[in-house]
C-alpha cells in the first residue's frame, strides 16, 4: 500500500480518487475478465484510494463490488438527475455504492464530470462509451492506467493514441495485465504529480474563525 503524500501534513489527508471505466454491457467479456474488473475495485482500496465509477452496470458495477467487499469508499456519479430517473430511466444499478452524485447531463455530460471528479482513469474491457470517456481523460491530461487482455479496447486505445499526432503531449499513460500492478503504477503516478503541483501552494494554514479567510478583507 502506498502512503500519499505521506511527506505533506498539510494535505496528506485527502485521498486519492480513481475513476474505472468500461463496459456496462458484458456479454462479450468472460467471467475470468470480469474477475479482473473486480480486482480493480478491490486494489484500489486496498492501496488507499477512493474508488469512483459512472454509476452503470458492468465493469464499473463489478469494480464497485471490489472496492466494497474490501470494505472501501464507493463513489457514484450517474447521468440521471435523480434516484427514480437513474433506476427507472437508465436502468441502472443502487448497489455496491457510498453515495451516488445525479448528474443530470446524460451520459457524455456525466463522463466529463468523472474525470474531472477523480485524480486518475484506469480503462476496463468496453465499447464506444469507454472510448469516450478515454477520450475526455486524455484531452484532460489525467493520468490514465489501461488494463489489457483478450479484449479489443487497449489495442483500438493504443492505435487511438499513435494516431492522435499528440502522444508526445500525454506521457501518463500505462498498460498492464495485473490489477494490482495497474492500480499501484497509477497511484504513483499521481503521487508524483500531487508533490509537484503542491509545491507551490501558499504555505499558511486556512484559519476558519477568520472572517478575512473566508469573505477576504473589507
Amino acid at each position: 500500500m502506498l502512503d500519499p503524500l505521506h511527506s505533506d501534513s498539510k494535505h496528506g489527508h485527502l485521498k486519492m480518487k480513481v475513476a474505472i471505466s468500461g463496459a456496462a454491457e458484458t456479454s462479450f467479456l468472460t467471467n475470468e475478465n470480469l474477475k479482473l474488473c473486480e480486482d480493480i475495485g478491490r486494489e484500489v482500496i486496498l492501496q488507499g484510494a477512493v474508488l469512483v465509477s459512472g454509476a452503470t452496470t458492468g465493469v464499473p458495477l463489478w469494480a464497485a463490488k471490489g472496492a466494497k467487499l474490501e470494505g472501501g469508499m464507493s463513489i457514484g456519479l450517474s447521468p440521471a438527475t435523480g434516484e427514480r430517473e437513474h433506476v427507472e430511466l437508465y436502468k441502472l444499478p443502487l448497489e455496491y455504492m457510498d453515495f451516488i452524485v445525479y448528474t443530470g447531463f446524460g451520459y457524455i455530460g456525466r463522463d466529463i464530470l468523472l474525470t474531472r471528479t477523480c485524480d486518475a482513469v484506469i480503462i476496463g474491457p468496453g465499447r464506444i462509451g469507454t472510448l469516450h470517456e478515454f477520450a475526455v481523460a486524455f484531452e484532460d491530461r489525467k493520468p490514465m492506467g489501461i488494463l489489457t487482455g483478450d479484449w479489443d479496447t487497449d489495442d483500438l486505445i493504443k492505435e487511438i493514441i499513435e494516431k492522435s499526432h499528440r502522444a508526445d503531449e500525454h506521457k501518463e499513460i500505462i498498460f498492464d495485465s495485473d490489477p494490482k500492478t495497474l492500480v499501484e503504477k497509477v497511484l504513483k503516478m499521481v503521487e508524483s504529480r500531487k508533490i509537484d503541483e503542491r509545491k507551490n501552494y501558499p504555505t499558511e494554514t486556512f484559519d476558519p474563525n477568520s472572517i478575512s479567510n473566508v469573505r477576504g478583507d473589507i
